[in-house]
């Protein structure tokens, strides 16, 4: 009994890592679930927690999705806020202005001074990141390998796809500036990703370029911010 059980978790698995009918579902739930955002800012990573789900089911290596322990936590850690705190900056006072992207973001200026809307908003941005990540970089990156091979070529192509996928999940709720920024964003950590295979830098860096985002709009300074370099 135990050997057939263990026989038949195995094809389980096996299907789920594979790309036949059960494996093209798995992918197509997590990318089209992602994080659901509910009313009041309140932000449900579902997409991430279906891949975790996967890893575990489908007996995959955590390190496969980028879920590998660092060599230092702390460089990490300061690492990624610096990058994502600058990486904002360049692209709401540089990138965005070049694109002539309209400096308020409309879709969530009611957040503007919004205290009692902050707490969400705040778990929202970090959610996001733990998100977004898992799936866009972890996850798609890993179904892609396998598929693709790991060629350069395949490498570029899968940068340049996940990026656009991660940028037009950004239309219904941002419109077509919120894709623009998004697509470059997901450009940026996609090569990050692509060449240390590690999430945890990115990780942060998103959550803090998001929270970076969440602060120039809680304090309405977004025009001010755009304007730094081009006015």
């Amino acid at each position: 009994m135990s050997a057939t059980r263990h026989a038949s978790d195995d094809s389980f698995a096996a299907q789920l890592r594979g790309f036949g009918p059960l494996g093209i579902i798995a992918i197509l739930l997590v990318m089209f679930t992602g994080n659901i955002i509910l009313p009041n800012m309140v932000a449900l990573p579902v997409g991430a927690i279906l891949v975790l789900i996967w890893v575990r089911l489908s007996h995959t290596r955590w390190h496969e999705i980028g879920y590998e322990k660092p060599g230092s936590w702390i460089i990490t850690i300061i690492a990624g806020i610096i990058f994502g705190v600058a990486f904002k900056f360049l692209m709401k006072a540089v990138a965005m202005p070049l694109l002539g992207a309209d400096p308020i973001n409309h879709a969530y200026h009611f957040l503007t001074g919004n205290r009692a809307i902050l707490p969400a908003a705040i778990w929202a941005m970090l959610a996001a990141g733990f998100g977004e990540e898992t799936v866009f970089r972890g996850f798609m990156f890993e179904r892609l390998g396998k598929l693709l091979g790991e060629r350069l070529t395949a490498k570029i192509f899968i940068v340049i796809f996940t990026s656009a996928w991660f940028g037009l999940s950004h239309y219904f709720s941002q419109g077509w500036t919120g894709v623009e920024q998004a697509t470059i964003t997901g450009l940026v950590f996609g090569t990050i990703f692509a060449v240390t295979k590690n999430i945890w830098m990115i990780m942060i860096a998103h959550a803090s370029f998001d929270l970076t985002a969440l602060a120039m709009i809680y304090w309405d300074m977004e025009s001010d911010v755009a304007h730094l370099i081009f006015k």
